[in-house]
């Protein structure tokens, strides 16, 4: 059974309006903030991609992920990545697109999107912490082919603080999965990032749209000003 804690309701401005939400009923995700996506020479830049427009996500995302931590939010990390023998990799996806290096080729940081290869694991800035889940998936969304759902009913998550890379691609369909799932989504605008400033703004316009259609949008300034802090550290 999940723990039982107070549901005390904390508002963040956003869009398409304020998003108020249970603090001990949420739940920050992280998705696919992976060395192959973010660095120089990964499978991100063999598509021809600059990997450094998704390198501002970053810091505001240090903040973030420290103060989830300091109030106690669930901290759920996402890399996206095959079986080494790639059986768990559709022909349509390894062959989509016009990459230098494929999904399990040689690279730089070991083979491109493979589990257990250093360039599939997550960025030191945002290494996860013992006891913080990590979940592979094998594909886009966060809720294919993984434990999420079971994982956010276990702690009793209602809601989630959803940040990562990239927005148009593994963000959105996160995040429209978690709405058919019944979950309300809070998008961080600065925390989420995409090698294409228009499909970034385009991005988060399309989650806020028709009164949120599939979330609220907002920033992590937004957000850190709403969370309720231990007494200790307000001091």
């Amino acid at each position: 059974m999940p723990e039982e804690r107070p549901d005390t309701l904390v508002s963040v401005p956003a869009r398409p309006g304020a998003f108020s939400f249970a603090p001990a009923r949420t739940a920050l995700l992280i998705i696919d903030m992976q060395r192959d996506f973010l660095l120089p020479g990964g499978f991100g830049e063999t598509l021809g991609n600059d990997v450094g427009r998704l390198a501002a996500v970053v810091p505001p995302l240090q903040r973030v992920l420290a103060a989830a931590r300091e109030t106690g939010l669930p901290v759920i990390h996402t890399r996206e990545g095959h079986r080494p023998d790639l059986s768990d990799l559709p022909p349509a996806k390894h062959r989509r697109g016009k990459p230098s290096l494929r999904i399990g080729d040689p690279g730089p940081y070991g083979r491109i999107l493979v589990r257990g290869e250093y360039g599939h694991d997550i960025v030191d800035e945002l290494a996860p912490l013992p006891g913080e889940v990590v979940l592979d998936k094998p594909g886009k969304g966060a809720f294919y082919g993984t434990d999420l759902e079971e994982v956010l009913r276990a702690q009793g998550v209602e809601s989630l603080v959803v940040t990562g890379v990239t927005t148009e691609v593994c963000v959105h369909t996160t995040v429209r999965e978690a709405n058919d799932r019944g979950y309300e989504a809070l998008v961080l605008s600065d925390c989420v990032g995409s090698y294409f400033p228009e499909f970034q703004r385009v991005g988060l316009d399309m989650i806020a749209a028709q009164g949120g259609i599939f979330g609220w949008v907002t920033d992590s300034a937004s957000l850190l000003a709403a969370l309720p802090r231990p007494a200790a550290a307000a001091v």
